[in-house]
């Protein structure tokens, strides 16, 4: 198991979500990246569902009381196994009572951690996904331990993959016309592509921009909305929901993101630009 000797920031277990149970209200969750949650899975050979340790901003400290591989992605955190820096985007062996801490960030907003086998947490409608009021709680705390399977043989495959931190710095979001599109005016959407827009409040449900779009939409009979839809509100205002959000709602639905531009956004700060650009529906 790994104790969790200090949990960091908003830390929690993520899969690749609950996709099956939208229609009862249940969020999908998962990890906010899926690009670095699906790698570090892959480094270490497990299949990419596999429950991995999201951390925001700070990545706290943890203590493995059994051998195993870890692999550690996204976000440059400053990682350390005792105290000595490791690499990101790496096949890690540990040991017992080896200690992984984080220190400074460096880029990004969300790091990953995978364990060999996949961190065996408890599992509620067929995911391992933290969200409060489905699981037991909705971040890791100080004193907890995550359970996962002792593996001693070091792994052969592949070891490490270059990953440019730059990518970081993208501030292209592509997106896709979502189904209440049409009813902004020519000058409406081209505002929408032209204008450089500032993220603020954000967490896992939703990030807000602070610019604004004219809105003259009525509310829409309360419908589908999934991570990445962007709805425009009666003062003009976007949010853009993410992985915890919610299933239904009354905003027009005016874009769409890809799931690569969620993985995008997620790695974003407050005060951070972004640009949309349409892709078209093949």
């Amino acid at each position: 198991m790994m104790e969790v000797i200090h949990p960091g920031l908003y830390s929690s277990i993520q899969d690749l979500g609950r996709y099956s149970f939208r229609n009862i209200g249940v969020p999908v969750s998962g990890v906010m990246d899926e690009f670095h949650g699906k790698l570090a899975n892959r480094l270490l050979g497990n299949d990419e569902n596999k429950a991995v340790l999201e951390l925001t901003l700070q990545g706290g400290s943890f203590r493995f009381h059994k051998p195993t591989q870890i692999a550690i992605t996204g976000a440059g955190l400053s990682p350390l196994l005792n105290n000595h820096l490791v690499r990101l985007n790496s096949v890690i062996s540990v040991t017992e009572n080896d200690v992984l801490q984080f220190g400074k960030p460096t880029y990004g907003v969300r790091a990953y951690i995978a364990v060999k086998g996949g961190f065996q947490t408890e599992e509620v409608l067929q995911s391992r996904s933290f969200y409060e009021g489905i699981t037991q709680k909705g971040v890791i705390e100080k004193g907890d331990t995550l359970s996962y399977l002792e593996e001693t043989k070091h792994i052969h495959t592949l070891t490490h993959v270059a990953i440019r931190s730059d990518i970081f710095k993208e501030i292209a979001i592509e997106v896709y016309e979502g189904p209440e599109f049409e009813l902004l005016t020519k000058k409406q959407q081209q505002k929408l592509f032209n204008t450089e827009f500032t993220i603020g409040l954000n967490n896992r449900m939703a990030y807000q921009l602070e610019e604004t779009i004219e809105n003259a939409i009525p509310s829409i009979i309360t419908s589908a909305v999934l991570p990445g839809t962007i709805q425009l509100t009666p003062s003009g205002k976007l949010i853009i929901l993410m992985k915890d959000c919610q299933t239904t709602g009354g905003y027009p639905r005016i874009l769409q993101l890809s799931d690569k531009s969620i993985s995008v956004l997620s790695q974003k700060h407050a005060k951070n630009a972004v640009r949309f650009t349409k892709l078209s529906v093949l």
